[in-house]
């Protein structure tokens, strides 16, 4: 992925991960392709109150697990956070209202604690 853009593939393999993550039981809050300076690359960030049931290390090795061999390609880049973390509580304070914000893009805004230069929305709720 690219550090300044997303991508086809990118928007394609995060919908395939969360609709994966999804039929494994995950309820889904918050999904989203970020790209901001704090990291080298992009990340598909996701947020469900079923992995925060658990360590923090222990979210990864679930989402991992889940998708261990669903993809041809390597799996992305991720930022498993849990649902108290103030990005994940700025993003569904601002969306709250909002009907549908599949698809939406994100970008040159501070959300939370974080400045996202890039931004591609699959669901916050």
């Amino acid at each position: 992925m690219d550090k300044a853009t997303l991508v086809g593939l990118d928007v394609e393999t995060g919908a395939r991960i969360v609709s994966v993550l999804e039929d494994a039981g995950i309820a889904v809050k918050v999904a989203l392709w970020m790209v901001t300076s704090e990291y080298e690359a992009g990340r598909l960030v996701l947020a469900s109150s079923s992995l925060d049931q658990v360590h923090p290390l222990r979210a990864y090795e679930t989402v991992f697990e889940i998708l261990h061999g669903k993809f041809v390609h390597e799996t992305p880049l991720l930022l498993v956070l849990r649902m108290r973390d103030p990005f994940i509580q700025s993003l569904r304070q601002l969306f709250s209202k909002s009907e549908s914000v599949e698809g939406m893009r994100l970008g040159g805004q501070m959300i939370g604690n974080r400045f996202i230069e890039d931004g591609y929305v699959y669901r916050i709720r």
